[in-house]
């Protein structure tokens, strides 16, 4: 790895001053969050970094990648419902996994994840206003203990992935990418209801209520954002 010392390292703010120029260039937002993610490749020289924002059903879903492993990252965290970009995303906190052959926080993802390649992952959420919006995670094949130079320098890159798409948000002219975020960010506010009555109603944690609504969705074949609805719909009702 090559991020040393204390933060911001001189190989941090020389790649950040390189990528200061996206907020406000021409740069489409697709283009310069490709640009990122390959200098977070070249920055912490690991196997792989992955961009995922959430979709309107609240799942993780990779806008860039720079490996192939990083489609396993997110369709194991997809599957299984945990791991350490869904902890980073949902707690709104870095997370970092140095081993996962070892790891117990996460039975189901972890033992998947270090049998397809991938060992350490390093995860970071990508702020907006008081919410997350996604995680950019770093990765390797080999056990990593991750540094705290190198938890800073994943935070002052997702604060400037932050910066690229708090400005695509408000951009008069808004793209594809916007837009879907967008619906995401609107379906959020009918799942958290949701959430809320299924705590209320039943008793659960906030996690077992998403889990809940997850599997509904699963099993019925709708929409996440669909029976959310009608779970506050038949609350408001009684």
């Amino acid at each position: 790895m090559e991020v040393e010392g204390a933060t911001p390292s001189s190989e941090l703010r020389q790649a950040l001053d390189q990528l200061a120029d996206l907020e406000q260039g021409p740069v489409g937002l697709e283009e310069a969050i490709e640009r990122v993610v390959a200098a977070a490749d070249a920055l912490f020289g690991v196997d792989g970094t992955a961009l995922m924002l959430v979709d309107r059903d609240q799942v993780l879903r990779n806008l860039a990648a720079s490996d192939r492993r990083a489609a396993l990252l997110e369709e194991l965290q997809a599957t299984h419902g945990e791991g350490p970009c869904v902890d980073a995303f949902d707690d709104k906190q870095p997370v970092s996994a140095d081993d996962l052959a070892r790891e117990d926080r996460w039975p189901a993802f972890s033992p998947a994840a270090a049998g397809r390649g991938l060992r350490a992952v390093l995860a970071s959420p990508i702020p907006y206003s008081d919410q997350a919006v996604g995680v950019v995670a770093v990765f390797a094949a080999e056990p990593h203990p991750w540094t705290e130079a190198e938890r800073e320098a994943i935070v002052a890159f997702t604060d400037l992935v932050a910066l690229l798409i708090l400005n695509a948000m408000e951009a008069t002219e808004r793209g594809r990418l916007a837009a879907e975020l967008q619906g995401a960010l609107d379906s959020r506010v009918v799942i958290e209801q949701a959430k809320g009555v299924l705590v209320g109603r039943h008793g659960l944690t906030t996690r077992q209520a998403f889990d809940r609504l997850r599997r509904q969705a699963r099993d019925q074949r709708r929409p996440l954002t669909e029976v959310a609805r009608s779970v506050v719909s038949a609350a408001e009702h009684r």
